[in-house]
């Protein structure tokens, strides 16, 4: 997994596409789409090409990984009889906005669709295809813009529950708040001086109209990031001293979404260092937007 993640931080796309060739080659079949283990470590890609063949994208992973990857479904659709994505309900309407002539049906745990020709998840389409992020560059997702005052930054401090060293206590933005139009994507009242103090609605549509219409969005590593990107909105992207494997933390921006720039953790836990370069930097822009205009 290492040599993976190095690989593929360094862009060497054609090396971490042969890593995953040889994980699939030491597989044991009978452990494919194992119904004993949960969803998201499951495996359901066994080699099968895609090509002509009717395929079954599976989305079993987090909202991000599944808009991340979302920009391959157009080549996958070029090159398949047929494609089919069972993805979460939260994104339907979003990925509707795809261009791709994709059957999109809700994935319920309970009730997963049947086996197609060729099963694949989401994560998987960049090896599968053989297709690297320069092929499908955003913006690739749509949403209508929200009225926003100008200048107006979208925040978002909290990561969730899964990894909680990626959110940033909401206090470290209070001065950002005090003196800029800011609107949190955090879906929970909040006590920093916001446009919308009650905080923003748990609706993946009203988010991406609200992430359309900001002139920047602030955010650490979770979906709103890739939101964000894939909306090809100006992003700031916080993140922890050793991040996910899709963030170079050695590099300041990124080739999934050239309109994200990164500010990473000097050290484990210094979220002050990150929180005072995107002061400077926000200072810097609206200097220059000062003097443009």
């Amino acid at each position: 997994m290492a040599q993976w993640v190095a690989v593929m931080r360094a862009e060497r796309y054609a090396e971490a596409w042969s890593l995953g060739a040889l994980a699939l080659a030491e597989r044991d079949p009978a452990t494919r789409d194992d119904p004993s283990l949960p969803y998201h470590l499951r495996w359901v890609w066994d080699g099968t090409p895609v090509d002509g063949r009717d395929v079954l994208v599976r989305c079993y992973h987090g909202l991000g990984d599944t808009i991340q990857f979302a920009r391959f479904l157009p080549l996958l659709a070029a090159r398949a009889a047929s494609v089919t994505l069972e993805v979460q309900p939260r994104l339907l309407e979003l990925l509707r906005t795809l261009d791709a002539g994709l059957r999109l049906h809700p994935f319920d745990p309970a009730r997963p669709l049947p086996p197609a020709e060729v099963d694949l998840d989401v994560t998987e389409l960049d090896f599968a295809l053989r297709a690297t992020p320069d092929c499908a560059r955003p913006p690739y997702l749509r949403a209508p813009a929200a009225i926003l005052p100008a200048g107006t930054i979208g925040l978002c401090y909290g990561a969730g529950e899964w990894d909680a060293d990626r959110s940033v206590p909401p206090a470290h933005f209070a001065s950002i708040c005090q003196r800029r139009p800011v609107l949190t994507l955090v879906s929970e009242p909040t006590e920093l001086a916001v446009l919308n103090l009650a905080g923003c609605p748990f609706d993946i549509g009203a988010t991406a109209a609200l992430v359309a219409g900001c002139a920047l969005v602030v955010t650490v590593d979770t979906m709103i990031g890739h939101l964000a990107g894939a909306l090809g909105r100006p992003t700031w992207l916080l993140l922890k001293a050793q991040p996910d494997w899709r963030w170079n933390p050695a590099q300041a921006s990124s080739p999934w979404y050239p309109s994200v720039r990164q500010y990473v953790q000097p050290r484990a836990g210094d979220w002050e260092s990150v929180i005072a370069a995107v002061e400077r930097d926000l200072a810097a822009r609206e200097a220059l937007a000062e003097k443009q205009g």
